[in-house]
């Protein structure tokens, strides 16, 4: 499966333990958003996110911030 993984810089070190998983279990995954823990909206990490979805370039999403509710919102 064809997972796209999204966060801000305070869901980074969750996605980087994410992607590393996922990608032990066989699945292809491409991550978006912060590439760090320097500042980075969350926002832009879910449109990057939305776009590969619906672009078909991935089949599912995975979206980590902070606290999980702007990301649950956005």
């Amino acid at each position: 499966m064809r997972i796209a993984i999204g966060s801000d810089h305070a869901g980074f070190k969750i996605r980087t333990a994410l992607s590393k998983w996922s990608r032990t279990q066989g699945h292809e995954i491409h991550e978006f958003g912060a590439q760090s823990e320097e500042p980075y909206d969350y926002p832009d990490a879910a449109d990057e996110v939305a776009h590969a979805l619906l672009a078909g370039r991935d089949d599912q999403g995975i979206l980590v911030c902070g606290t999980g509710v702007g990301m649950s919102i956005r």
